[in-house]
């Protein structure tokens, strides 16, 4: 079974709290288990983790680099200026999706620019807490198609 990282950054533990009309209902609690049953249906052991710290999700990112661990990234907030958190990922050493519940290009201008999204293997965005699942599967895809080269 594939470790897989699953970070997520800042206000993302007030999921069902917070702005439920862009976010959904759903807790993060409903997150971690969506994530580690769909990662269980792909041989893949979801490790879901949530900060509002940017230096502890880079350490993360760090932690995923050095032990070759394929990351799904929803850098909320990070998404649109932390450069130390993209230059983090720069040394990504597995896949890595970024992910996002809502669809950044649909909201705010400010929400429209990811400096994350030129360093991953691709983006996923805009289909609530499916997106995740969308985003590990992908994961899965890329882990199964390494294997067979």
């Amino acid at each position: 079974m594939t470790r897989v990282l699953v970070l997520n950054g800042p206000n993302l533990r007030r999921l069902g709290i917070r702005e439920p009309d862009v976010y959904g209902s759903a807790t993060f609690e409903d997150l971690e288990a969506l994530c580690r049953d769909a990662g269980r249906r792909l041989d893949l052991h979801a490790e879901v983790r949530q900060t509002d710290d940017e230096a502890e999700m880079i350490r993360w990112v760090h932690e995923a680099a050095d032990e070759r661990l394929p990351m799904v990234v929803n850098p909320a907030a990070f998404t649109h200026y932390s450069y130390a958190l993209r230059d983090a990922l720069a040394q990504r050493t597995a896949p890595l999706i970024e992910v996002h519940i809502s669809n950044p290009a649909a909201r705010e201008e400010f929400r429209h620019t990811s400096v994350v999204a030129g360093v991953a293997t691709g983006t996923i965005a805009g289909f609530g807490l499916s997106s995740y699942v969308l985003a590990l599967q992908a994961v899965a895809d890329l882990v199964a198609r390494e294997k067979s080269s």
